[in-house]
């Protein structure tokens, strides 16, 4: 197996482009193996690698069907969903509490609430 050609840190030739610089042109690997390796050096570790593809070879990225929309969208969903409550956070539901802020915090919502409570209470009785 031959050894990959490394090159430094913005130094590579024109027709290589990483996974990510392929994809802002629309375009993916499409199966081909790694063609070089780009390394940047730092001072306290071994330097950063990043791994090189031909523009050439590259393929034209799929298009999304309607069905992996749906399938999207129902995952999106599906991370809102509070698995306490049941309901729709408003938001995607971190992964550190687990739940909604409402039930990952009840005694400080429950004070929250109240407080909001009295003051649109007074805010009509004095109108």
């Amino acid at each position: 197996m031959a050894a990959l050609p490394v090159y430094r840190w913005r130094m590579a030739p024109d027709g290589y482009a990483t996974r990510r610089q392929l994809r802002a042109r629309g375009l993916r690997p499409g199966g081909q193996g790694v063609a070089a390796q780009l390394e940047r050096p730092r001072r306290s570790r071994g330097p950063l690698v990043a791994y090189l593809y031909r523009v050439d070879l590259a393929k034209p990225v799929r298009p999304m069907t309607p069905a992996r929309w749906a399938a999207l969208a129902k995952a999106n969903a599906a991370r809102r969903l509070c698995p306490a409550c049941r309901r729709d956070a408003g938001y995607v539901i971190p992964p550190t509490l687990g739940t909604c802020v409402p039930c990952a915090y009840p005694e400080q919502y429950a004070r929250l609430s109240h407080a909001r409570s009295e003051a649109l209470a007074t805010a009509i009785t004095k109108s």
